[in-house]
């Protein structure tokens, strides 16, 4: 009984961090607020994650595994598929991710980049390189052999933009609810499908640039 109400402890805390750390960032968040939302004492973040800067690193950790639970990086979509229909899975996927409202892990990193912490730095490389790794295989593999790599990152990065920039925007116009703010996507589908049909003729255009004698 002990080990199961202490794991939920720790869930409960992960979870009520994750909200809060979004909310107000590192430095404005308080130990008492999230154990407070948790319904859990003070002592209960030093035994299961020793520090608040752990237990920070641990909430954008655990954020992101749920994330990638509810929305696999792959879309879904199986490796024996064509190139162009992993990018569709690939990108579906993030804008799904980011445009879930209970998405904790996109916005404690946005937080982190607003206020940095550093805090994040090492666990965010651990877990976000090896992602983008598969991503730069995957556009450099529809750019073609003639590709260089500055080609191969400038492309990932303009794909990449696409499906974050967006999904920010709503993400303010609904909080602040400003008529001025670009409309709100409400086909999350048809914008992936808008994403995708973008970036392979981005793609497309810039391999067939590199093909000219």
């Amino acid at each position: 009984m002990s080990r199961k109400k202490s794991g939920g402890t720790r869930e409960k805390l992960l979870a009520a961090a994750g909200d809060v750390f979004i909310e107000k960032g590192f430095r404005d968040a308080t130990v008492a607020e999230i154990c407070s939302r948790a319904e859990a004492n003070i002592s209960a973040v030093n035994y299961h994650f020793g520090s608040k800067e752990a237990l920070y690193q641990e909430a954008w950790r655990h954020s992101l595994t749920e994330s990638l639970k509810a929305y696999p990086m792959d879309g879904g979509v199986s490796e024996t598929a064509t190139a162009e229909e992993r990018l569709r899975g690939q990108l579906t996927a993030l804008i799904q991710r980011i445009a879930d409202e209970n998405n904790r892990d996109f916005f404690i990193a946005q937080m982190e980049l607003v206020n940095p912490t550093g805090l994040l730095q090492e666990v965010m490389k651990t877990e976000m390189i090896p992602m983008r790794q598969k991503t730069l295989a995957l556009v450099r593999e529809l750019l073609g052999p003639e590709a260089t790599e500055q080609q191969v990152h400038y492309c990932e990065i303009s794909i990449i933009s696409m499906c974050v920039h967006p999904m920010v925007m709503q993400r303010i116009a609904r909080r602040t609810r400003d008529d001025k703010m670009p409309a709100i996507i409400e086909d999350i589908t048809a914008f992936a499908d808008h994403v995708v049909t973008f970036a392979l003729a981005g793609i497309n255009a810039i391999r067939s640039k590199g093909r000219k004698p």
